[in-house]
């Protein structure tokens, strides 16, 4: 089992296997309602990125899950961006993690304990770096496998960042680049080159721990993590959440690969790519339109464990960008686009 190829044994990969807007739209939907909890800051009510409850000290509790099948091959790697991508919800709160529970499915009879241990200690190396403890969880006999993480983290009321409340005016700002489905489909089809085979991996194990930086500015006004729906399924849920539109720059967002473009003219679309853009492509809109495939192709690839989507206001923006350069994310204070006031499209593609 030392070679095992772990995405051989899965149907889906990474946030690519979030079941799309449409259809999760049509699960929640229900008659039944829930009682209201004043206590309960952030809920069902809204498409946030995790629950918030007040602990009535002038602080509150972040819960949230987040779990999938295999996205790399490698068990350790595996265990690492299935945790930073959970981990990553605590920070797009303006949170800060305390505590992490594991989520494991195993098809037993395929794959050896041993290879699940490695997925447990890649996870254990991550929680490590984000300074919390992977203090237990639960696991299955599963047909395929799947990991993740149930984290629970802290935030001072007055530094909560929601995603649906970004202001007209506001700059975007992304902290990752963006083509991770793009380069893992490429792998699989046999297509990606020498000198992007690490590319993907190394981004998805790298922790959103700036949001919680970020908390502290009053002129963040929204923020949210960019996962499987996409750079566009996520902006247009903090759009239509705020009651507002955006603009986006699409020279102005960064690729993963300078053959990226390449990669999607050769096939390397994945399946949720389609499937995003069926649940949410007649909100978006393009001023050339002779480039919407493409644009569609790489603004709806899902992104796993993807970087922090943040309307700031204008005033702020300055103090933003010399944290981001403390921060080493320099190559990523360009905005690329803005909130506008609501239109007849949500997100407009220039």
């Amino acid at each position: 089992m030392e070679n095992v190829k772990l995405t051989q044994y899965s149907h889906g990969a990474g946030c690519g296997c979030k079941i799309s807007p449409k259809i999760l739209d049509e699960i929640l939907h229900s008659s039944f309602s829930m009682p209201d909890n004043k206590n309960l800051l952030v809920g069902n009510h809204s498409k946030d990125d995790a629950a918030v409850y007040d602990l009535n000290n002038g602080t509150a509790l972040i819960s949230t899950t987040d779990f999938f099948m295999p996205i790399v091959d490698d068990p350790y790697n595996f265990g690492r961006i299935a945790s930073a991508n959970a981990i990553s919800d605590v920070y797009a709160m303006g949170g800060k993690p305390i505590l992490a529970i594991a989520i494991l499915g195993w098809p037993i009879n395929l794959l050896a304990p041993s290879v699940a241990t490695k997925v447990i200690e890649g996870s254990k190396s991550i929680c490590i770096e984000a300074g919390i403890p992977l203090a237990g969880g639960h696991s299955i006999d599963s047909p395929e496998p799947i990991f993740g993480l149930a984290v629970n983290g802290l935030v001072n009321i007055e530094h909560l960042k929601k995603n649906n409340t970004a202001q007209p005016g506001d700059l975007l700002l992304l902290t990752k680049k963006i083509g991770v489905g793009i380069l893992t489909t490429a792998e699989k089809k046999g297509l990606l080159q020498d000198e992007d085979i690490s590319l993907a991996s190394d981004q998805m194990m790298v922790l959103n721990k700036i949001g919680s930086l970020l908390s502290g500015f009053s002129g963040v006004h929204a923020m949210t993590d960019v996962t499987g729906f996409g750079l566009l399924g996520h902006l247009i849920e903090m759009a239509e959440g705020s009651g507002v539109s955006a603009v986006l720059e699409f020279s102005k967002v960064h690729i993963i690969s300078e053959k990226l473009i390449n990669y999607v003219e050769l096939g390397s679309v994945p399946g949720g790519t389609n499937r995003n853009w069926d649940s949410y492509g007649h909100k978006v809109g393009f001023t050339d339109t002779d480039k919407s495939i493409l644009y569609k192709n790489i603004l709806a690839d899902p992104q796993t464990s993807g970087g922090l989507l943040v309307a700031v206001s204008k005033e702020e923006y300055r103090n933003i960008v010399e944290l981001m350069k403390e921060e080493g994310l320099e190559q990523h204070i360009e905005p690329i686009g803005e909130i506008i006031k609501e239109t007849n499209v949500t997100v407009l593609v220039n």
